[in-house]
């Protein structure tokens, strides 16, 4: 049976990831928290909105309703790489070469390592930012669609539409597909390689809720997303991704809804988390479980794995929050 580190922290805890070996929590008011040879605390922001791990290396990016753009530390070190006073920056995202993306208003910026930065300006207002695998390239999310920008060259923009509010976005691993989330419980799929002829559009429609989690398998072939009594798994091994094909439904629980994914970072395993505070990991091939915690006192709120996929660490609403051993 798998043993957990509990931990306690006040208040909503918006992320969790694993930065090197340790594990760093980050609440809606702006401390970070981290496991390192007992509990530190950073004061990072007057308010955290978003929080994204850059996996190239191993430093969390931040934002907040204080305007800035923070780079943190597995040490709780913080580097400001952008501040933008009187505005609330709730959409960041990492980037290869040191890249990072962050947005307000109607803006994107992307800002270099060398520290010079690119803004591009969207018709309505940007909801979610992801980078493409390869290249400089960014997807920003917006009412009616997406709008792909090619960050390092003077290439015209490339818009995606589909009507809706789109809420987030993220880029398949292979990037090959690009995938938002929307406001009205469903997602919605570009086909980015092919004809242009050939029919970009993927409808992954039947949420009950909205769908607030999204993480890719290792090699890009599912992607699992929350917003159903199940983990909704699609599969995007096919040339055409999920077109036609059913998903898979996991860890299926009557009426308690999943509220995150999160995949194992070597395996075709999910640990999927419930409203209740409830986690399972759930293998693909055979959909054998197990019970990784029981219920606990609120919705799980974010999950993220140690490298070597031996520790998973994960937050609440509630901040109970704590380290899961795998191996017990």
């Amino acid at each position: 049976m798998p043993t957990v580190a509990p931990l306690d922290i006040d208040g909503h805890v918006l992320k969790v990831h694993f930065l090197g070996d340790i594990p760093v929590f980050a609440t809606a008011t702006g401390t970070i928290h981290r496991l390192d040879g007992g509990e530190k605390v950073t004061e990072a922001h007057q308010g955290l909105l978003a929080c994204v791990k850059d996996q190239a290396n191993q430093t969390l990016v931040t934002g907040g309703e204080d305007g800035r753009v923070l780079r943190i530390g597995h040490d709780g070190s913080i580097t400001e790489l952008a501040h933008v006073p009187r505005k609330w920056i709730s959409v960041v995202a990492a980037g290869p070469q040191g890249a990072v993306a962050y947005a307000h208003g109607k803006s994107s910026i992307v800002r270099l390592a060398d520290g010079t930065s690119k803004e591009f300006t969207e018709e309505r207002t940007v909801e979610g930012l992801d980078f493409a695998p390869k290249g400089l390239r960014i997807a920003a999310a917006r009412y009616n669609g997406v709008t792909l920008h090619w960050v390092g060259t003077a290439g015209a923009p490339i818009d995606l539409d589909w009507k809706g509010a789109h809420t987030g976005v993220t880029f398949s691993p292979d990037g090959r597909f690009v995938v938002t989330m929307m406001q009205e419980s469903a997602l919605h799929g570009w086909k980015l390689d092919g004809k242009a002829t050939d029919t970009r559009h993927m409808r992954m429609t039947g949420y009950p809720a909205k769908v607030k989690s999204l993480s890719w398998s290792i090699k890009g072939k599912w992607l699992a997303s929350s917003g159903a009594p199940a983990a909704i798994v699609w599969p995007f091994s096919g040339k055409d991704g999920p077109m036609g094909k059913a998903p898979l439904e996991l860890g299926t629980r009557s009426n308690i809804m999943v509220t995150e994914v999160s995949f194992h970072p070597a395996e075709e395993v999910l640990a999927i988390g419930f409203v209740d505070g409830m986690i399972l990991a759930v293998r693909i091939a055979d959909g054998k479980e197990a019970l990784l915690r029981r219920p606990g006192k609120g919705a799980i709120t974010s999950m993220g794995w140690s490298s070597n996929g031996k520790l998973l660490a994960f937050a609440s609403e509630t901040g109970d929050c704590g380290v899961i051993d795998i191996a017990g």
